[in-house]
């Protein structure tokens, strides 16, 4: 993404007056969210919900000087971003009005596979919260689904942690910037994390993880998947507010049932008598509900193993060592330090990887295995 186009949506994101929906509005009533910046604030009153104190804010110059310090930030800490236009941003989330027009990644991730699920539920989780968890995921193994999340104690970390158990991708939504880790205790866990999927956030690189956003990431939690799963709740708690947002989504929930007398299965009975939430026995009645056919179930995709002596033509050889002196490396600087067309390049990188001595990461990135 050009530097230009990143400031103007960075810029659009920071101003205080104008939350997701709207700026949709904006750029699409603009037709790029750079020309913005270049309307005059009279042509902007015409939109509709568009009022002086909107335009103010947009042409704020503290807005702009803002967003120039996250985009150094961007650039000099090769953070991957996702704006709400692009292709690769995800689909389940691109269908949701008030998703948000930009957000970060950083990690392994992939998001072609379309199995996409939300675990979530009480922080004080239970052992059979916990016994159900690791049960219904090692039974999700076989359909090879994304496991969501938002990297906190109890359900959130047990759901993240059986995901990685049986090599499935999980993905951890966080309510802060990359440059804070909430809970700290958690941070054992974020190589683990990294390689078997990663994070994502739409807040800045700075921003401490406040009471409202975790409320406001819930969203992205139940957007970005296909269903949300309620492992153990009291009768109020976050993963309730998920559980509505999804609703409101039209996406299906689940809710793992319990004794009426357990404190933390009422939330959850209480979404199942509600209808609310489909109940929830086992992995098989989220295949079904899904229509994930087991016989035809995406296999999950095998870790080529790193040969020993491989052999490699001149191009491979120099393009291997290149990329094990300089580590991992964007595909445009491959091809430019290693003098070999992106066309030629493209067919060298694939059969490194075949090869087993070099992946490909997010944003045209490869390093050496």
């Amino acid at each position: 993404m050009k530097k230009e186009k990143l400031l103007a949506i960075l810029r659009l994101q920071k101003t205080k007056a104008v939350g997701d929906i709207l700026a949709k509005k904006l750029i699409v009533a603009t037709g790029d969210v750079r020309q913005i910046y270049k309307e005059k604030p009279s042509t902007l009153l015409k939109i509709n919900g568009i009022g002086t104190h909107v335009t103010n804010q947009l042409f704020a110059i503290e807005n702009k000087i803002l967003a120039e310090k996250e985009l150094e930030y961007i650039d000099q800490n090769n953070i991957i971003t996702s704006y709400f236009l692009d292709d690769e941003y995800p689909k389940n989330l691109q269908q949701c009005i008030d998703a948000p027009i930009l957000f970060f990644k950083d990690g392994n991730i992939n998001l072609q596979n379309k199995r996409i699920i939300s675990i979530v539920g009480t922080r004080n989780m239970t052992s059979y919260g916990s016994g159900f968890c690791k049960e219904l995921i090692k039974e999700l193994t076989a359909y090879n689904p994304i496991i969501v999340s938002g990297f906190a104690y109890g359900v959130d970390i047990c759901a993240h942690k059986e995901a990685i158990k049986n090599e499935l991708q999980t993905i951890a939504v966080l309510a802060h910037g990359f440059e804070q880790i909430y809970p700290k205790s958690h941070k054992k866990y974020m190589h683990q994390l990294n390689e078997n999927g990663g994070f994502i956030t739409e807040f800045w690189h700075d921003e401490n993880p406040l009471r409202e956003n975790f409320l406001k990431r819930n969203r992205i939690v139940a957007g970005i998947s296909q269903a949300t799963i309620i492992i153990e709740s009291a009768e109020k708690g976050g993963s309730l507010v998920t559980a509505d947002i999804a609703n409101s989504y039209s996406r299906d929930v689940f809710a793992a049932p319990g004794r009426t007398t357990d404190l933390y299965s009422k939330g959850c009975n209480r979404l199942i008598k509600d209808n609310k939430a489909a109940l929830l026995t086992s992995a098989e009645d989220v295949a079904k509900m899904l229509n994930w056919d087991l016989s035809s179930k995406q296999k999950k995709s095998k870790v080529i193993q790193k040969q020993l002596f491989v052999e490699l033509n001149n191009d491979e050889q120099k393009v291997y060592d290149y990329l094990f002196k300089k580590g991992k490396q964007i595909l445009d600087v491959i091809a430019l330090d290693c003098d070999i067309p992106i066309y030629r390049l493209a067919p060298i990188l694939l059969q490194l990887e075949m090869k087993g001595i070099l992946k490909p990461l997010p944003g045209k990135l490869f390093e050496v295995v």
